[in-house]
């Protein structure tokens, strides 16, 4: 389907204030590129960018073997902690009538707040940071707004927690960046005060491109395009893996076709990306699962597998990813500058790993783990679970809202 699918009632961005993106900053125009386009030095680049399938098609059963010694079936354990029994008496509960929810009990979170102290506690030293400046809030979904469940069809938001989501996009620039597909996110979330970025940030929707206050030809910046929504709202569309699209239909009704055996399996087409899930599977079945996947990716050098939360993501090989979506919008927002901005990042997957490192590095905002067992970050600050995701957000708009009285009675007096 064709950038124009953009004409959609889904998204109705409420900020228009923008800029241009800087091209070369982002790297728009040589890291989208396959990376057998790149260096050809690099290790990743061998025939990696070809976007149709190499080869005659290998058997989907394929040599076990393939899986363990590449470290697969390490990785989908790694990223599948054990389920532990829900607190009694938890407010999870109110979250999802289900008793299919991952959650665990106080000591491991407490051993994880030893190196990512609780955002709740610290919430002082993050304000004190984003004092006199602008907050921008980036927000994964699944385990972060939703909790995670057996089925990703019913990962459904509480409405406490859309009304308090609502709220944060009225006061600050808010986004979702998701591994769902950009429908599929706001079909779950349904706020058109919010922007969205589906595919791990490989389908943007946000405001309008422009450069001092004249608007800038799209047709200079690859995979972007200006329109407006069916509510009149101009918007631009970022797409930099369209070229994959046909590739990327082409594997998943493969992964249907080859999965469909195995018990508990459920193949997702997000547009961008293929999610294969492996979370109601036995685990003695995981190897298969995961050879099959592997032996599928061999006859598609443009595509790589990443590990989520008993989730295999097929994605296109390509230098983009939910931190390069962050600077994205941070840029179309006129919110790049890292003395006058503070970023606010919160998610709980692998791949807001990526968004994690760039404000990091940057020394710009922070970014916040959701997650209730120890693992490695490159986040600053982790809150347990959804309950608690929601829980900050409140105090973020608490604190908003005496800062704006604040400012409202010292205007007042200067008046008077």
């Amino acid at each position: 389907m064709g950038p124009m699918e953009l004409n959609s009632s889904h998204v109705s961005p409420v900020l228009t204030e923008s800029v241009a993106v800087n091209k070369s900053r982002l790297g728009i125009h040589s890291s989208l590129l396959p990376y057998s386009q790149q260096d050809s030095s690099s290790p990743l680049s061998p025939a990696a960018g070809k976007l149709s399938r190499t080869g005659s098609r290998k058997s989907a059963a394929g040599n076990i073997d393939d899986v363990r010694f590449n470290g697969w079936l390490d990785a989908m354990k790694a990223s599948s902690p054990p389920r532990k029994k829900i607190l009694k008496g938890s407010v999870i509960n109110t979250l999802l009538p289900s008793s299919n929810i991952e959650y665990d009990n106080n000591e491991d979170y407490h051993s994880l707040t030893v190196d990512y102290p609780s955002a709740i506690e610290c919430f002082g030293n993050i304000i004190g940071r984003a004092k006199n400046k602008r907050v921008a809030v980036f927000l994964d979904y699944d385990g972060t707004l939703s909790p995670i469940v057996d089925d990703p069809d019913c990962a459904f938001m509480s409405d406490p927690m859309r009304e308090t989501v609502g709220s944060v996009g009225r006061c600050f620039p808010t986004a979702i960046i998701s591994g769902r597909s950009r429908d599929n996110v706001y079909d779950l979330v349904k706020l058109t005060e919010l922007y969205y970025a589906g595919s791990h940030g490989m389908d943007i929707i946000g405001p309008p491109l422009r450069h001092n206050n004249n608007d800038v030809s799209t047709n200079n910046l690859p995979n972007c395009v200006n329109s407006t929504d069916h509510q009149g709202n101009q918007i631009t569309l970022f797409q930099p893996a369209t070229q994959f699209l046909p590739i990327i239909d082409e594997v998943f009704r493969t992964l249907v076709e080859i999965t469909k055996d195995i018990r508990g399996a459920k193949v997702e087409n997000h547009k961008f990306c293929v999610s294969v899930h492996y979370r109601n599977v036995e685990e003695n079945n995981w190897t298969i699962i995961g050879q099959r996947v592997h032996d599928v990716l061999k006859n598609y050098p443009g595509l790589r597998s990443t590990h989520g939360r008993k989730v295999l993501e097929i994605r296109p090989v390509i230098d983009w990813n939910k931190g390069k979506a962050v600077l994205f919008l941070l840029e179309s927002l006129d919110l790049n500058d890292k003395d006058d901005v503070f970023p606010i990042y919160i998610g709980d997957d692998k791949t807001d790993e990526d968004a994690f490192k760039i404000l990091r590095e940057s020394n710009r905002g922070c970014g916040i783990l959701v997650s209730s067992v120890m693992k490695e970050s490159s986040a600053s600050y982790s809150l347990r679970d959804p309950n608690q995701v929601m829980e900050f957000l409140q105090l973020l708009l608490n604190w908003n809202h005496k800062r704006e009285t604040k400012h409202f009675n010292k205007q007042i007096k200067v008046k008077v």
